[in-house]
């Protein structure tokens, strides 16, 4: 709906709320059984007072104007009581006017505000941008540049559970004076949570854990549906879904109205669970979260004792009974999902027989020498590889030299131990060095100024013995 039918319903419905009230005040007056001398003292009666008008303000309304509302009533219904809509001969040359519009429509990507200045360009003057915006939505020109109505988009949703999930990240508060993010999932048929938690860093290793506590208790979907984030982009989750059989699905770039059940959850979030949470500060009226274990604790206990249990708006079923309503699910075993969450990389075999890794050097079976492999490790435990070639097994890598246990895009996700304080302040002691270093060079002064004295002295003395 553009702005031109707004206004037009509006103005509608302004003229249907005072054709009520002119009927409320000449309803009396209309009663077939008066005289015309009874219906003369009521109408007089009604002129000669005050009446509440019908958008607050007290009025009142001459007894000509109510005859004439009466003989309206009698004649054409109550439709002849709504006001007729005002018609202002336009000020501004239709010529202007369809000049405007077709630059508009020549060239739809041009503004109001440029069409003005073309107008200016061409005629010497323009009329405002105001006027030429509503010129272009009366026309329905800013909604439907090309003619074409804009694209609809109807509701979806999976028809069983596990089916889809959607996977998205949030800006979460800071906690021991960090930022942190949420990694959350949700099914999207029924509205439950699969996983739910705040991390340190929006990478691909932190959404791997949460993706992974998921599958564990809840089962394998079938597709997952995510944005063009870095952590869903990455190779390492394409390589998982492939283990696991999943269809990695991303949406369009800008046009997210795929993800818009993950985004009312974490609009949720915010406004009921969040509000109620401070971690960077003391405050008297939220509760404050001492680090990521407390917060996501508190995230746990709220989603499954309130959102799990509380009807959806959408569904009308609370998201945990419409997700067990599909009987349990079954997980992947640890082996499987150990393989699936592994990393890899392919690396040239050296004439050594050796690979190397991140800085690390590792030896594998000579007879691979030349021929490039497939390193298999856990990203937080890089001293023990698996080595595959043409699509087999065939070992593990031995560490010779290790120089990184991690791999660079696994750092810890442990907050920082607490800092204590020494108490030491260093301008301080700076400035107390200073004023005693000065005090002493005074002291010394004096005493070096006195002795010359004593010294003038003691040779006035001398040279009046040795003239004697």
């Amino acid at each position: 709906m553009t702005q031109a039918d707004r206004d037009a319903a509006a103005r509608r419905q302004r003229a249907q709320t005072i054709a009520l009230w002119r009927w409320s005040l000449i309803e009396a007056a209309m009663d077939p059984a008066l005289t015309s001398r009874q219906r003369g003292a009521i109408v007089r009666g009604i002129a000669a007072g005050e009446h509440a008008g019908p958008f607050g303000g007290m009025v009142s309304v001459s007894r000509k104007t109510l005859d004439r509302w009466i003989t309206a009533r009698r004649g054409g219904g109550f439709g002849a009581l709504v006001p007729a809509p005002r018609q202002c001969a336009p000020r501004t040359d239709p010529q202007v006017v369809e000049l405007a519009v077709g630059l508009k429509k020549e060239n739809p990507a041009r503004t109001a505000a440029q069409v003005r200045r073309v107008l200016i360009a061409q005629l010497g003057w323009a009329p405002s941008e105001r006027a030429i915006q509503r010129w272009f939505e009366a026309r329905e020109l800013t909604t439907r540049p090309g003619g074409q109505p804009p694209r609809a988009y109807g509701r979806f949703e999976a028809p069983a559970v596990n089916e889809i999930w959607t996977a998205d990240l949030m800006n979460g508060p800071k906690v021991a004076g960090r930022a942190c993010h949420l990694a959350g999932i949700i099914d999207d048929h029924s509205r439950f949570l699969t996983g739910h938690q705040f991390v340190r860093r929006p990478d691909a290793v932190r959404f791997a854990a949460v993706l992974r506590a998921a599958i564990s208790r809840h089962g394998v979907p079938q597709i997952l549906y995510t944005d063009h984030g870095g952590c869903f982009t990455d190779a390492s989750l394409r390589r998982t879904c492939a283990v696991l059989g999943i269809k990695l699905v991303h949406s369009q770039p800008g046009q997210p109205a795929g993800r818009g059940k993950i985004e009312k959850v974490f609009q949720t979030i915010q406004q009921q669970f969040l509000v109620e949470i401070t971690g960077d500060k003391a405050d008297p009226a939220r509760h404050l979260a001492a680090d990521l274990a407390e917060l996501n604790d508190l995230l746990d206990h709220w989603v499954r004792e309130v959102y799990h249990q509380r009807d959806h708006s959408e569904t009308g079923q609370p998201p945990a009974a419409r997700y067990q309503a599909a009987g349990p699910a079954t997980p992947p075993g640890a082996a499987v999902l150990a393989e699936a969450f592994a990393w890899s990389a392919v690396r040239l075999v050296r004439k050594t027989a050796t690979v190397e890794l991140e800085g690390n050097t590792y030896s594998v079976d000579p007879f691979l020498t030349g021929r490039k492999v497939e390193l298999i490790f856990d990203p937080f435990d890089m001293t023990r590889l698996q080595v595959w070639w043409a699509g087999r097994k065939v070992g593990t890598a031995v560490p010779q030299v290790i120089g990184r246990h991690a791999h660079p895009k696994a750092p810890p996700d442990e907050d920082p131990q607490p800092v204590t304080y020494t108490g030491i302040d260093y301008l301080a002691l700076i400035a107390a060095a200073g004023q005693d270093a000065a005090g002493g060079q005074l002291r010394l002064s004096n005493i070096a100024d006195g002795d010359g004295a004593g010294l003038d002295d003691r040779a006035g003395h001398e040279g009046q013995e040795d003239r004697r």
